[in-house]
């Protein structure tokens, strides 16, 4: 296998003096069974200070108007038992929490696309997200989670929808004392209606940036600039922090092409290109002081078991960029 250099940069993280240390979380997996203080000691050891916690609720298709959730045929870490017990096991460890519930659509159906065919079904549907969201904003308050994103990629629900979403943060707010974001894509996140509401402008941060195979970091840093001078546009519009909700890139060719594309694809492992996505994302947001920081996408229970050297998925664990990660976690460190 050809070596892979990384590119660590300590220095360009010298933070003016006083700053508070950003955001450096890890999109944290529910697990299927209980785990335990060894499967945070992993997280510990990339320097993450935060971690995402995401029960989920699932949708038999986009058009259907019931979130079924907290039932006993989910993975333990997707349920509220689960999420408070990894919560605990986190904060026992320094690390703060986002609790971030999220819908899955079955067969991963894009979550934006969820659109009702009636009024009926979308007060029946606004009905069912309540009450998810209220009760893992109940438990953000019970468990003094700092801060609660109400949602994830949901755009055509919550631009046709904003009059529910709006009664929804005033209800949340009358439970739960934190802060508050949304996760919104990152090709609608300009067209959240209630930023203005919230206390951090949340992005998942899949932009294309780059066309080659293997793009090098000055390339991918040419490749931001139009994107991140949009988001500078709602940032000095709205006046909140940015908070990259999802961020992250997968060790495969083409990694900046389509960022956010999962699919089931083998090979084409590419390690170097994941570096230096990494690496272009961290030079261009750590050090802007409106830029909150952010949560790697996605961090797995079982480490010694994910990931590795022939593994294309978006999980930097036992690869390279572990090593970017947990260098430049560290140097952000106040």
């Amino acid at each position: 296998m050809k070596k892979v250099f990384l590119l660590l940069l300590p220095f360009v993280f010298c933070t003016c003096s006083g700053q508070d240390s950003k955001i450096n979380g890890v999109s944290f997996v529910g697990s299927p069974q209980e785990i335990t203080s060894t499967e945070i000691t992993p997280v510990v050891k990339v320097n993450a200070n935060w971690a995402a916690v995401m029960p989920f609720g699932f949708v038999k298709s986009l058009e259907t108007p019931t979130v079924v959730f907290n039932i006993e045929r989910q993975w333990w870490g997707e349920r509220r038992e689960g999420a408070k017990k990894t919560i605990e096991l986190l904060n026992e460890e320094g690390i703060k929490v986002m609790l971030k519930p999220q819908i899955w659509v079955w067969r991963g159906e894009f979550t934006g696309n969820i659109n009702m065919k009636s009024e009926e079904d979308w007060e029946t549907l606004e009905k069912s997200y309540q009450k998810f969201i209220m009760l893992y904003a109940e438990l953000a308050e019970e468990m003094k989670v700092p801060v609660l994103c109400i949602g994830t990629e949901l755009h055509t629900f919550v631009q046709k929808r904003s009059k529910f979403w709006n009664q929804l943060i005033t209800k949340i707010r009358t439970v739960y004392r934190g802060k508050l974001t949304y996760a919104e894509n990152w090709d609608q996140f300009d067209k959240a209606p209630f930023w203005d509401q919230l206390d951090y402008i949340g992005i998942d941060a899949y932009f294309p940036v780059s066309q080659s195979k293997t793009p090098t970091v000055d390339e991918l840093r040419k490749g931001w600039q139009k994107h991140k001078n949009n988001i500078i546009v709602l940032q000095t519009k709205v006046k909140k922090p940015v908070l990259f909700t999802e961020y992250g890139y997968r060790s495969v060719h083409f990694t900046g092409k389509e960022p956010w594309d999962s699919n089931r694809l083998e090979g084409n492992v590419n390690l170097q290109g994941q570096n230096n996505a990494l690496t272009a994302l961290y030079l261009e947001f750590w050090n802007e002081p409106w830029f909150a920081g952010g949560f790697l996408w996605k961090w797995y229970h079982n480490h010694n078991e994910v990931g590795g050297e022939k593994n294309n998925r978006f999980t930097i664990q036992n690869k390279p960029a572990e090593d970017v990660i947990r260098s430049f976690y560290k140097n952000d460190k106040s």
